[in-house]
């Protein structure tokens, strides 16, 4: 019976890897990327901590960083000088439905222009390089001059006379936002790297086009949905300019022109001014930190090298 017995294979030894040391410029890079975090990490603890202290204390030459005296009431103070619960709800709206549409859209944009072959597409995807080149500011007259005059909206008549468009409405604060040029142009090059025999398969199975961008090509770019989807909801949540052009009314007022009422003539009130502004971008820095990596590995892909 011991003869019979199937003799077991000697164990194979395990190799063991050597830790190679840490070189030099490896020390150099680590060092360089910490201090620098720390260099963006400062100004954030810095208007934390702020928001903290009491306006006599801030006014002081001899305040140190930190606050004498903790001041976590500023917080419900800085809430209750102005309706930020009603510009929260509005950035919130406007943010989301930016996202939504920009990344429906321009994904769609994308996906047409790296995968259908079409007279002028070249052209189009040449248009939209040359929109991303135009300073923003330069565009604000244009498009306020659109949603002043827009015909048949807030009492304008056929030729956009007469009323005020879409001034202090919910059109003007999303309508203008809701396609960025830079979200079609990062579709398209995600979407330009994917196997072609991706779609060749899926039309042998009988798919039609957008059952291809559907279920096929897009989940194959969840990195760039994610990308877009975060940088559109930062932009639109902190934009100041185009919301405080449109709107003059706190019903539509977003919370980033809500910061302004603690800038008087009188002068700042700096703690509940850090205060908003810390409330403000807790959401931003949440969302990034949910995404992060999907964020890095889209500018990662995406041929912006």
């Amino acid at each position: 019976m011991a003869t019979a017995e199937l003799q077991k294979p000697a164990p194979a030894p395990r190799v063991v890897a050597e830790k190679k040391p840490i070189s030099g410029s490896r020390i150099a890079l680590y060092v360089t990327l910490s201090l620098v975090s720390l260099l963006m990490v400062v100004p954030f603890v810095w208007m934390v901590l702020t928001s903290l202290k009491t306006p006599v204390e801030i006014a002081s030459q001899d305040a140190g960083l930190l606050p004498e005296h903790w001041k976590f009431g500023n917080y419900a103070d800085a809430l209750k000088a102005a309706p930020f619960a009603t510009y929260a709800r509005n950035s919130l709206l406007i943010a989301t439905s930016h996202t939504v549409l920009n990344v429906l859209i321009a994904s769609m944009a994308g996906y047409a222009l790296a995968r259908i072959r079409f007279r002028g597409s070249e052209m189009i995807f040449y248009l939209f390089i040359a929109a991303l080149m135009i300073p923003t500011y330069t565009k604000v007259l244009p498009e306020f001059l659109i949603v002043r005059f827009m015909p048949l909206a807030g009492g304008n008549d056929i030729l956009g006379q007469g009323g005020s468009g879409w001034l202090d409405s919910w059109w003007a604060l999303i309508i203008p936002g809701a396609v960025t040029p830079f979200a079609v142009f990062l579709f398209r090059q995600f979407y330009l790297d994917l196997p072609v025999e991706l779609e060749e398969a899926a039309r042998l199975d009988g798919l039609g086009e957008f059952r291809i961008y559907t279920r096929i090509m897009s989940p194959q770019v969840k990195p760039a949905f994610i990308t877009v989807a975060l940088l559109t909801f930062e932009s639109s949540w902190n934009n100041f300019l185009w919301p405080l052009l449109v709107t003059h009314t706190d019903s539509m007022r977003v919370i980033q022109v809500g910061l302004s009422v603690f800038k008087t003539e009188n002068g700042t009130q700096w703690h509940f001014l850090m205060a908003g502004t810390t409330l403000a971008t807790l959401p931003m820095v949440v969302l990034f930190l949910i995404g992060q990596r999907y964020f890095v590995q889209g500018f990662a892909t995406a041929g912006l090298k």
